[in-house]
């Protein structure tokens, strides 16, 4: 049975959804003010296994990711410019022109990694009506204010009811001890108050009317108000970055507690963070590498184009809530990794059935099983497709056999765990497009000249054809049947 880490109690714990058979999760995606980096592909490719692996077990799933365009400030969660309406205002053009151009953007990067889309993905910009109400009630049961137009939750009188920091571990004298002091110029009661509804300045491109001011949502509010209108008042799963736990996951408990009288979430999951020379990848940092420039190679720390499925094989190779740390280098060995677990994908294919089965097959699917069981264990479910694809290579060399009952289960292990649950692109190799088959056909050409300059001992037809291959990048190796090559 599955078990999953739960943030909020710290421990592994059983998947019992609230209503049998389904499942609900609710994913943080992007600010969409740019281009997709690394740090973006993680979380998506991480909670696309954990989406593909539900499904796997049978549960009807209502995948929530959400889109946010308005209420991300520069600065902090309540200060600065909005971060789209400034790309806006940069580039002159409309705030929703900027959000449809890297939602589609975001969109293309996302298919290239094979994450599924998700049931549905709203926009916070067309939830206004429900975010008001949802300040309002948050208002009516005491547990805000509002100040010169704006509206901010009081903290400290949520926390006398409620225990305000148990996602991130914090308490509220930890928090007021690490906050600046106000010197009262703020509307804030209190420095750690978070804004629900701010006032626009009059400079401010996107705003709305409400009962309070015209102006715009909170960025935590998007997130409480959509998860529950999509997903119910209880929900199964909310999931994002570790990044994102204190505030913005702390913030959203607070504010469904105060307005709904209980949490929403019954099990939140984070992964943790990519990482360039143990320094936090991100736009804030300014040291990311967007996605497009991974797949083209355009980037100084890069020494070669990256294809997607490299990239998701080497976010797929480290557990969801470990540090993974980036290199070109690092990225080169999941390369070779995922090639030869290609290569061994397209063997089996290829595999004839013996009379019986000479090496070892047994209990692959229960191995995966368990470690995907094993809080979403994805490096060692690859580690045991790499065994198996030792017995594979084993017979398709012919030094051994496997019984057809025996190869048909392989292949069917391979199909659930490694394209559907994995969502590496295994199959696509060789059965491409017609540019994919012609590229195919013309090496094969090739490297049938060559066999027969062999076979009529022209060594010099032959080597000349292998050595301009080799240096092409093609790794050619020669077997009783003639040949195989990959690139």
């Amino acid at each position: 049975m599955l078990q999953i880490y739960n943030t909020l109690t710290r421990q592994k714990e059983y998947f019992r959804p609230i209503h049998e058979g389904h499942a609900g999760m609710y994913v943080c995606g992007p600010t969409v003010y740019g281009d997709a980096h690394l740090g973006h592909a993680r979380p998506a490719i991480t909670f696309d296994l954990l989406y593909r692996y539900l499904l796997h077990l049978g549960y009807k799933v209502r995948y929530v990711r959400n889109i946010t365009d308005v209420g991300h400030l520069e600065h902090d969660a309540d200060e600065g410019e909005d971060k789209i309406a400034k790309k806006a205002r940069l580039e002159q053009l409309e705030p929703m022109e900027v959000v449809q151009y890297y939602t589609n953007r975001y969109h293309r990067d996302m298919e290239a990694l094979n994450v599924l889309p998700p049931s549905i993905e709203p926009h916070a910009s067309g939830h206004i009506i429900e975010q008001i109400a949802f300040v309002q009630k948050i208002l009516d049961k005491g547990y805000a204010y509002v100040s010169d137009g704006s509206v901010y939750m009081d903290v400290e009188k949520y926390a006398k009811d409620y225990p305000y920091g148990k996602l991130s571990g914090r308490n509220l004298e930890d928090i007021v001890t690490d906050t600046r002091e106000l010197d009262g110029q703020s509307e804030k009661k209190h420095s750690y108050d978070f804004a629900l509804w701010k006032k626009a300045a009059p400079e401010h491109i996107m705003h709305w009317p409400s009962p309070w001011s015209e102006g715009f949502p909170g960025w935590h509010m998007e997130c409480s108000t959509m998860g529950t209108k999509y997903l119910g008042e209880e929900f199964d799963i909310h999931g994002g970055g570790m990044d994102l736990m204190f505030p913005h996951h702390e913030a959203e408990i607070a504010q469904s507690c105060a307005a709904l009288g209980h949490e929403s979430v019954h099990y939140w999951m984070h992964n943790n963070m990519i990482t360039i020379a143990g320094k936090k990848m991100g736009k804030s940092y300014n040291n990311f590498i967007t996605l497009e420039q991974f797949f083209k190679g355009e980037h100084e720390l890069l020494s070669k184009p990256f294809a997607p499925m490299t990239i998701r094989f080497f976010i797929l190779m480290a557990h969801y809530r470990s540090t993974v740390d980036f290199s070109s280098e690092a990225l080169e060995a999941a390369e070779k990794g995922y090639a030869r677990l290609q290569e061994a994908y397209n063997r089996l294919q290829k595999l004839q059935a013996g009379a019986e089965t000479s090496v070892e097959v047994s209990g692959l699917r229960e191995k995966c099983a368990e470690a995907m069981d094993d809080d979403l264990n994805s490096p060692i479910v690859l580690q045991h497709l790499f065994d198996s694809a030792r017995a594979i290579n084993t017979v398709y060399d012919g030094k051994g056999s496997i019984s057809a009952a025996d190869l048909d289960e392989l292949r069917k292990v391979w199909k659930d765990y490694a394209v559907d649950i994995l969502g590496l692109r295994l199959e696509e190799q060789g059965a491409g497009d017609e540019n994919r088959k012609a590229f195919d056909g013309a090496v094969d050409l090739l490297l049938d000249i060559r066999l027969d300059a062999k076979r009529n001992k022209d060594w010099g037809t032959s080597d000349r054809i292998r050595n301009a291959l080799t240096e092409l990048g093609f790794k050619i190796k020669d077997t009783k049947e003639g040949y195989e090559w990959s690139l």
